[in-house]
């Protein structure tokens, strides 16, 4: 097996492609961007069902959803699913740290992803 910095398996090849490659790599693409959506639907959908589930709790004094564990799905890229959380159950709009830190992850991620955007095309 070849090593995997062989330049005919890198999908950022500055080599010119023949079309079978080039429909490989778009296909390989697509399936990369499934999977991307996939895991963001996921996370988001886990950070905004666990504000959810600790305001429930917190309503009935149970046991509590420890805080770093909310803040994890919006570290890992569900920011917009923790913040659509905290607004609809508004749950933890009031510590600064929720408050502040939510939004400033989502702008951290997005400039992240900015530029990795703008590095690759530039």
């Amino acid at each position: 097996m070849p090593p995997v910095s062989d330049e005919r398996y890198c999908l950022f090849s500055v080599r010119p492609l023949h079309w079978g490659q080039k429909r490989q790599v778009l296909y390989m693409a697509k399936e990369l961007w499934q999977l991307l959506g996939l895991y963001l639907l996921t996370v988001n959908l886990a950070g905004f069902c666990l504000m959810g589930i600790d305001k429930w709790k917190a309503k009935r004094d149970a046991w509590r959803i420890p805080e770093k564990t909310l803040f994890l799905p919006a570290v890992l890229g569900g920011a917009v699913g923790c913040i659509l959380g905290m607004r609809v159950f508004r749950h933890k709009t009031k510590h600064w740290y929720f408050k502040f830190g939510m939004p400033a992850i989502l702008v951290v991620q997005i400039l992240l992803v900015g530029w990795l955007v703008y590095s690759r095309f530039s």
